[in-house]
């Protein structure tokens, strides 16, 4: 009980700190936009910032979400909240004892060799522990923390509400199935079971491509409050690109992370939806660990032709093909001139994979990427009414940007156009529909709800 009161009482806490800060940021954008009055966007910003950096999960994870989904934040605070990671302090031994005792019985302490009582990461939802099995193997145990399904919830009623204020002062993009696509990913996180599922998934779909590692779950330790998987040895991109690691070193790097989210999209139909930097570890072999499988996505073969359809609009300048790929892509109602701007995003997104040559993801080298590109669509959609983006969309944009924006930080020099060209030049829809129904029934991996 004594537990139940000081999660309600911390929620009303965390409920005051987020409701005053969207409020606020939502007051003065009003100011700006419909009375004129200027304020300073970036000092705000910096201070939602702090208060969402605080707090545990959900909130955080929506703002890690649409910080890189154009123009469901301004700006100012899009490139605040994409910083965002999980830094949140770590619950102490009496939750964690509480926890693990809830999830595996009251003799739990036994099925452990040794079990770590410092968390040794913090997760969005959730918190790291390191342990050994009695068999020897070293494992990660992720536990969910207290009474997330209801704060999850409260959340998403926060975010409905900011989104809300923010559309009607700017229709460029219609947000609704914006936000249901992320309520309902957001939830399936919650189910960890679920998360060692995808996992599985992407073992058998990884398997055999070089450098890059993923977690074996352990099925009798795990439940839907902790996932238990075996330990990767790793450091931090961050903390790795701080020893200055050679262009060789970061150029493989970059090619292992293309190919762990593109491999399994265009052959079996199947995207990570979360690529912000606490996802990736790099191994002692100079590998990736790829980490954190709650955020996945499928996509039936039709999409995943969409998206080739409009990259080879992009690369031959083919507006009818364009027009083409957004109708698969669930875009309504679009017109001529919104078709154009819309290419304008596509030329940005697909430019490295046209150009057979070595270069950098972005020429430019702008550190805020896509940013101008962002405002120029954001400004022609908005003259011309808005478009409403299919929930598909969502996802498949966010690990474009968030990839982008990785591959800048490695400031990688690759053919990127060669790497894309090895995955995609064997695209058959029907063998794709194959391979995904047999992977997923193999893994396990539930329906979406």
């Amino acid at each position: 009980m004594a537990e139940r009161e000081g999660n309600i009482f911390g929620d009303i806490g965390r409920f005051a700190r987020t409701s005053g800060a969207v409020g606020g940021i939502a007051a003065r954008i009003a100011g700006e936009r419909v009375l004129g009055i200027k304020t300073d966007q970036a000092r705000h910003a910096q201070d939602l910032k702090a208060v969402l950096g605080g707090l545990k999960g959900p909130m955080m994870k929506v703002a890690q979400f649409l910080s890189t989904v154009p123009d469901a934040l301004p700006p100012e605070y899009a490139a605040q909240l994409a910083e965002l990671q999980a830094n949140a302090p770590p619950m102490g031994w009496a939750f964690v004892r509480r926890r693990m005792q809830s999830e595996l019985g009251p003799d739990w302490e036994k099925k452990f060799t040794t079990f770590g009582h410092e968390a040794a990461a913090a997760a969005s939802l959730g918190q790291v522990h390191k342990a050994i099995l009695p068999d020897g193997t070293q494992v990660a145990c992720k536990l969910q923390y207290p009474d997330m399904p209801n704060i999850v919830e409260a959340d998403l009623r926060q975010v409905k509400m900011a989104m809300a204020l923010y559309r009607r002062m700017d229709n460029a993009i219609i947000q609704d199935d914006i936000y249901t696509e992320l309520c309902e990913r957001l939830r399936e996180e919650l189910d960890y079971k679920r998360e060692a599922a995808q996992m599985r998934l992407y073992r058998a779909m990884l398997a055999g491509v070089p450098n890059v590692n993923v977690p074996e779950p352990v099925a009798q330790y795990t439940t839907p409050r902790l996932l238990t998987m075996k330990w990767l040895n790793g450091v931090g991109l961050k903390t790795w690109l701080e020893g200055e690691p050679s262009l060789e070193q970061r150029n493989a790097l970059a090619t292992a992370l293309f190919r762990a989210w593109y491999i399994p999209f265009y052959r079996y139909g199947v995207i990570h939806g979360d690529p912000h930097l606490g996802n990736y570890q790099v191994s002692e072999s100079g590998g990736l660990n790829l980490l954190d499988y709650g955020s996945i996505r499928v996509f039936p073969a039709k999409f995943v032709g969409g998206v080739l359809d409009l990259y080879a609009a992009v690369r031959d300048a083919d507006s009818e093909r364009a027009r083409h790929a957004y109708d698969i892509w669930g875009f309504k109602g679009i017109t001529d001139e919104q078709i154009t701007i819309l290419n304008d995003w596509a030329q940005f997104l697909y430019g490295p994979l046209v150009e057979d040559r070595v270069r950098p993801i972005q020429d430019d080298g702008d550190t805020q990427f896509g940013r101008s590109v962002a405002q120029k669509v954001h400004a022609g959609l908005q003259r011309t009414g808005g478009v409403r983006p299919p929930r598909e969309f969502v996802l498949m944009d966010r690990s474009a940007i968030g990839l982008g924006s990785v591959f800048m930080r490695l400031r990688a020099e690759l053919n990127w156009s060669r790497l894309f060209h090895e995955t995609v030049d064997d695209f058959d829809p029907a063998q794709l529909a194959a391979r995904q129904q047999e992977a997923l029934r193999i893994a396990g991996v539930p329906e979406a709800k």
